[in-house]
């Protein structure tokens, strides 16, 4: 729970006695690699903390394969924004890259938080703002790069992501082919 705390003190300010009635909110799941956290068009969409480990959100794409949208790693949130503020069933699927400890909270549980704590508004003001922000230099990256520059550009952004994530994960995420992925590596090798 304390990576929470740091966390959010890194956004915000609250003390130990807040921080105590803000976790009540939470609770904490261990999920095993590979679990599903959350299918697609499943009800019990929540917000989820990773306190340590590695998840990812997908869909199935018209092909029957994966595409990675988002990963989690420590200290990160993920889930599909849009149906947990409507309170709607997902279109996409959150599953353990590896063995993990997340803590969630639901919407209801959420907005209650927010209410009680409105320094927790600022607190996800900016986390999302951030998210937005990555979220658009993906895009940019999409748009501006050749298909070798996005992974070595997402690698010297992220080392220890590509080097600890499934190497046909990061091919899902950045749209490549794990095979091409395999060749790219094999090339920064040599």
């Amino acid at each position: 729970m304390q990576k929470l705390f740091e966390h959010i003190n890194k956004y915000t300010s609250i003390d130990t006695a807040a921080f105590e009635e803000i976790i009540s909110f939470f609770t904490i799941k261990s999920v095993s690699k590979k679990e599903n956290i959350y299918t697609a068009e499943s009800k019990a969409l929540h917000h989820y903390f990773v306190l340590n480990g590695c998840i990812h959100l997908y869909f199935i794409n018209d092909r029957g394969a994966e595409q990675t949208l988002q990963f989690a790693i420590e200290n990160w949130w993920i889930t599909d924004y849009l149906a947990f503020q409507n309170n709607r069933s997902s279109e996409f699927c959150i599953q353990a890259v590896e063995k993990s400890e997340i803590l969630q909270i639901t919407y209801q549980d959420q907005e209650e938080l927010l209410r009680r704590f409105p320094q927790m508004e600022t607190y996800f003001r900016k986390v999302y703002q951030t998210a937005y922000g990555a979220a658009m230099m993906r895009i940019k990256y999409i748009f501006s790069y050749s298909k070798e520059d996005i992974y070595f550009e997402f690698k010297d952004a992220f080392p220890n992501f590509v080097n600890n994530v499934p190497q046909y994960l990061v091919a899902t995420y950045l749209g490549l082919s794990p095979e091409y992925v395999s060749k790219l590596r094999r090339k920064s090798i040599s």
